[in-house]
């Protein structure tokens, strides 16, 4: 690929969260093939792997919503002028026509109206679904107060009549009014580069709510194993949790589901629950948080890996994770992996609201013959179902799609 100047536009410029680890990723490889990067920050951009990589950053200094006083946030969070501003003068100033722009993150500072100040160079903007709130007002279509999976079409008066929300009504409310104001500016996609989704089944979910499936491209996350040798999962006696300690988690499902076998788990990770957790009567171990080369180790007693999320994962980076390194995996039926999941015999969909079915699920998996665990493994840490791509494929699908919209531009220009 020809050198190009990409923009990323992100809310943070210091990891906390997914999205924003794969943009400091995206940027470092960038960076490594010659690619000129500029960051555009919501925080103060003062990140360190930036830094670290020369990168230029152009940074508005705003706070995430959760910061803010609530009456400053309710406003920011669906118009935030300042940050429509900052990127709308450095389009006018700086853009050039093989710039090439990509959105990651938005929703915490710099709001819907991000996609206005784009509005001149939309054709050349590629935006980064790493969940749903490019359609659903929630972001996972899941109707909290009843704990299913939402299969409503988003904006329609069914929608809007129904309390899905974690918190209240109202704040479902002011999630539909960001919502709107967002469609407003996309309206179908047709008029933007192209929306990357991390799983084919994410499709669907934005065509539902009225996007062109033809402005969708599917390009998975990169996946990194736990462990560079095959985990031996046939010879051990416990299960595993990687993640947030939290309710959206399942966590605490899981951790009942414990107490009530008998089957001992390792919860690694960190979060509010983790008090709770530690007062109860299971065979639970918590870890706290660990990194990624401290996981590999810890991780290498398990005979499976649970992901027991409540609302529709697109993307559970861990699952993919722990199949390469030759962890089985119990995954949550709501999880867009689900089903490969199982049909590639790399695990189990459980119904994690089923108590019954969750309590069969665990005791199965250390009554299961090893020979079968064995199977399991060796199919994850073999690759003949791979979850996601290698670093450098995912790369090297950003840059096709790069390649691909100003090859259209240019076309088109003929």
């Amino acid at each position: 690929m020809a050198r190009r100047r990409i923009v990323i536009v992100n809310d943070a410029s210091i990891a906390r969260g997914g999205a924003t680890s794969l943009a400091l990723l995206a940027a470092e490889d960038f960076v490594a093939r010659g690619h000129e990067v500029i960051w555009i920050a919501g925080d103060s951009g003062h990140g360190p792997e930036l830094d670290a990589l020369g990168i230029e950053v152009v940074a508005l200094g705003g706070q995430p919503l959760l910061d803010l006083p609530s009456h400053t946030a309710l406003h920011a969070g669906i118009r935030n002028g300042a940050a429509r501003d900052l990127v709308a003068r450095f389009v006018a100033e700086r853009d050039t026509p093989g710039t090439v722009y990509h959105t990651h993150s938005w929703a915490q500072i710099f709001s819907p109206e991000l996609f206005s100040a784009l509005a001149p160079v939309s054709r050349r903007t590629v935006i980064h679904a790493h969940d749903v709130f490019l359609a659903c007002p929630n972001g996972v279509y899941m109707d909290y107060r009843h704990d299913k999976v939402c299969t409503r079409v988003p904006l329609s008066a069914d929608c809007l009549a129904t309390h899905c929300d974690k918190r209240s009504y109202p704040q479902k409310l002011w999630r539909v009014l960001r919502q709107a104001n967002l469609r407003r500016h996309l309206r179908d996609g047709s008029g933007w580069g192209a929306i990357l989704v991390l799983h084919p089944e994410m499709t669907e979910r934005l065509t539902r709510a009225g996007y062109r499936e033809d402005r969708v491209r599917v390009v998975r996350n990169p996946v990194v194993p736990f462990s560079e040798t095959r985990i031996a999962a046939e010879d051990n006696r416990s299960l595993v949790y990687v993640g947030r300690l939290e309710p959206d988690k399942g966590v605490g499902t899981l951790a009942e589901a414990s107490a009530r076998t008998g089957v001992p788990v390792t919860l690694i990770g960190d979060g509010p629950m983790r008090p709770m957790l530690e007062a109860m009567d299971a065979p639970l171990t918590l870890t706290g948080w660990a990194d990624r080369d401290r996981i590999g180790g810890l991780v290498r007693d398990a005979r499976a890996l649970v992901m027991p999320s409540r609302h529709p994962e697109p993307f559970a980076l861990v699952i993919a994770e722990a199949a390469a390194s030759g962890l089985p995996v119990l995954v949550s039926d709501t999880a867009l992996m689900a089903r490969e999941v199982a049909e590639n015999g790399l695990g189990h969909a459980v119904n994690i609201a089923d108590p019954a079915r969750l309590d069969a699920a665990l005791a199965g998996m250390m009554e299961t013959p090893d020979a079968e665990v064995r199977a399991m493994s060796e199919r994850g840490f073999g690759g003949e179902a791979r979850l996601g791509l290698t670093r450098s494929e995912w790369i090297d699908a950003q840059e096709a799609e790069y390649d691909r919209l100003l090859g259209s531009l240019r076309a088109s220009a003929a």
